[in-house]
C-alpha cells in the first residue's frame, strides 16, 4: 500500500477552509445600515442602542422566501381548524383556565373579555408559549428593512423593537419569535406591542415573553380595542333552507338579524333566533355544503387580530370548546378529514419507520414531510397532492410494520 498521502497528510498543515461568499451584497447592506441609523435616530432610538443591537447584525436572507413565497396549496377549512382545535388543545386550553383563573378574572373585569376568547387566542397564537418562534427579531427585520418588498413597514417594527429594548420592557435575546417579527405568548408585532401591551403584573415592565399576566391582559386590551362588546356572542352555528340566496353571505355583508330569520335561517341546533336588528352576517366558510355561521361584532374583533376568516373562525371555535360546547353540528364536505395533531405525529412516525429523512416529529407538516407523503401516496396509488388526510394516515396504518401500527408520539 502507498503511505505517501497518509504520511503527507500527518506532516502537512490542513487547507484552510474558505468561507462562502456572503449571499447578499456587503456594501449596499451596510449603506442600508447608515439609512436606518438615521431615521432610527429621528424616531426616538438612542445611537449607542442601535449601533450595539443592529450593526453587527448579520442578514439572514431565508425571511426573504417566507416574504415571496406562495403556499403549495391552500389548506382547507377542515384541515386548518383540524390541527388548531383538537382535543388536546381544548385539554390543555382548560387546563390553563384552571391554572390562571384569578388572572382571567381580572382580566375580564378590567377589559371585559371572557377568559374562553382570551386563552383560545393563547392557544391559537403560541400553543400556551410552547412555539412561540425562535428567530432574532433584529435579525429578521433588520434583514427585511434593507432587502425584499415592504421594506418602509419592515423599518417601523424594527425601530419599534428598538424602542421596546429601549425602555427596559424586554432584552434583546429574548425578542425571538416568527420570521415577520410577531413574539410572544400571544404573538404582537412589535408596533402593536408598543401600543396595546400593558403591564398586568405590576413589575414596571410589559412583557409578552415572560410575564403571562401581561400577554393575557394585552390581548383582551386588543379585543378591547377593536370593539369587543362583553356578554355578546361571537356567533354561532345555523342551518340554511333549501335553496337560499347564497349571494348575500360574507362577513362584511352585515344585516339585521330579522333579515336571517326571515328569510329560514335557525339554529343548528333548531331553536329560532331573536329577531331583532342586531347587525349580523352569514359566513360559509366551505360553501353552502359545509357549516354555515351568523357571527357579529365580535367575530369582527377576534378577525382583525390576523385578518383572516380561518384564523378568527377557529378562535372563536376554542373558545366555544372551552366552554364545554361540542363540535359543529354540520359535517364539511369532505370524504377524507384532516388530522389533529397527535395523528399528524403518528403519521410522521410512520414516514420516519418507512425511512423517509423528515426531520423531528412535531406534528408540523412540513415541506420534507410532504415530499414524503407525495412519494407513499404514489407509492398507495393515491392522489399525490402531499396533502396529511386520514384516508393517507389509515393506508399507511395498514400497511405498517406490526411493531409501527398505532405508534404515536407526544
Amino acid at each position: 500500500m502507498d503511505m505517501l498521502p497518509t504520511l503527507l497528510a500527518l506532516v502537512l498543515p490542513a487547507a484552510p477552509q474558505m468561507a462562502a461568499p456572503p449571499d447578499y451584497d456587503v456594501s449596499e447592506f451596510n449603506r442600508c445600515l447608515d439609512v436606518l441609523e438615521r431615521k432610527a435616530t429621528g424616531a426616538g432610538v438612542n445611537e449607542a442602542l442601535f449601533d450595539l443591537n443592529v450593526r453587527s447584525v448579520e442578514p439572514d436572507t431565508s425571511v426573504l422566501r417566507l416574504l415571496d413565497a406562495q403556499p403549495e396549496f391552500k389548506t382547507p377549512i377542515w384541515d386548518y381548524l383540524a390541527g388548531l382545535v383538537d382535543e388536546e388543545r381544548v385539554a390543555d386550553g382548560k387546563a390553563m383556565l384552571a391554572q390562571h383563573a384569578a388572572t382571567l378574572a381580572r382580566v375580564q373585569q378590567q377589559y371585559g373579555v371572557d377568559p374562553a376568547t382570551v386563552v383560545a387566542v393563547w392557544g391559537v397564537e403560541s400553543d400556551f408559549g410552547r412555539t412561540s418562534g425562535s428567530r432574532p427579531l433584529l435579525q429578521s427585520l433588520t434583514t427585511l428593512s434593507c432587502m425584499g418588498r415592504r421594506q418602509e413597514f419592515f423599518r417601523g417594527e424594527l425601530f419599534s423593537t428598538l424602542r421596546i429594548i429601549q425602555s427596559g420592557d424586554v432584552a434583546a435575546d429574548k425578542l425571538v419569535g416568527s420570521w415577520a417579527g410577531a413574539f410572544g405568548h400571544t404573538q404582537f408585532m412589535p408596533s402593536t406591542f408598543r401600543r396595546i401591551a400593558v403591564d398586568f403584573d405590576g413589575d414596571g415592565r410589559r412583557d409578552l415573553v415572560g410575564s403571562i399576566p401581561d400577554a393575557l391582559a394585552s390581548t383582551a386590551n386588543y379585543l378591547e380595542r377593536s370593539g369587543w362588546r362583553s356578554g355578546e356572542p361571537w356567533g354561532y352555528e345555523v342551518r340554511l333552507p333549501a335553496g337560499f340566496d347564497l349571494s348575500v353571505s360574507g362577513r362584511t355583508e352585515r344585516r339585521p338579524l330579522s333579515y336571517w330569520t326571515g328569510r329560514g335561517i335557525r339554529r343548528a341546533d333548531g331553536t329560532a333566533i331573536d329577531a331583532t336588528s342586531t347587525p349580523s352576517a352569514l359566513l360559509l366558510p366551505a360553501g353552502s355544503a359545509g357549516p354555515a355561521f351568523l357571527v357579529f361584532k365580535n367575530f369582527d374583533a377576534i378577525y382583525s387580530y390576523n385578518a383572516a376568516e380561518s384564523y378568527a373562525l377557529a378562535i372563536a371555535h376554542l373558545s366555544d370548546r372551552l366552554r364545554g360546547q361540542g363540535g359543529f353540528v354540520q359535517d364539511w364536505p369532505t370524504d377524507d378529514p384532516g388530522l389533529s395533531r397527535s395523528e399528524r405525529r403518528e403519521l410522521q412516525t410512520l414516514l420516519l419507520q418507512r425511512g423517509h429523512a423528515i426531520g423531528e416529529v412535531d406534528g408540523i407538516i412540513g415541506s420534507n414531510s410532504r415530499a414524503a407523503i407525495r412519494l407513499e401516496q404514489q407509492r398507495l396509488g393515491l392522489a399525490s397532492d402531499g396533502r396529511a388526510s386520514q384516508r393517507l394516515l389509515q393506508a399507511l396504518r395498514a400497511d405498517a410494520p406490526a411493531e409501527a401500527t398505532g405508534a404515536t408520539i407526544r
